[in-house]
């Protein structure tokens, strides 16, 4: 099951596209019983660059493979994701078909892992920078 950034994806998928060897790449991609996407959303990309995502999206769909996205945006803006409001939601509704949706409202690892890490350094120059 491949694991891939969803810009370093992209970027393959357009490759692929500017070759004209797109559906042989998105077949190579379907010959995994699952592909997993990770930080949809958090790079900017224009419209035509998600259109080779959506494009793979929804070769996958309809029991094809398994697909397994990270996003920190909800649904309701995918739309800044896709750049249009059709694309959008033709995305989702293939996504969430016959799908399981896990929703964490939990605190960045990484974000509390700094601040702990933060804090330990404001005490550690507490306790020994008292020189007299």
């Amino acid at each position: 099951m491949p694991f891939t950034k969803c810009a370093l994806l992209m970027q393959d998928l357009l490759a692929a596209k500017r070759d004209l060897r797109l559906s042989r790449e998105i077949k190579r991609l379907g010959r995994f019983d699952g592909l997993i996407i990770d930080e949809l959303g958090c790079l900017q990309q224009s419209r035509d660059d998600m259109e080779v995502v959506f494009t793979l999206l929804a070769e996958r769909s309809y029991e094809r493979g398994s697909v397994l996205i990270t996003s920190n945006l909800p649904f309701s803006k995918w739309e800044a994701i896709f750049k249009d409001a059709m694309m959008t939601a033709a995305a989702i509704d293939r996504l969430v078909h016959h799908s399981v949706i896990i929703e964490l409202n939990i605190p960045s690892y990484r974000v509390e892992h700094a601040k702990q890490k933060q804090q330990a350094e404001n005490q550690a120059e507490g306790e020994g920078g008292g020189t007299a």
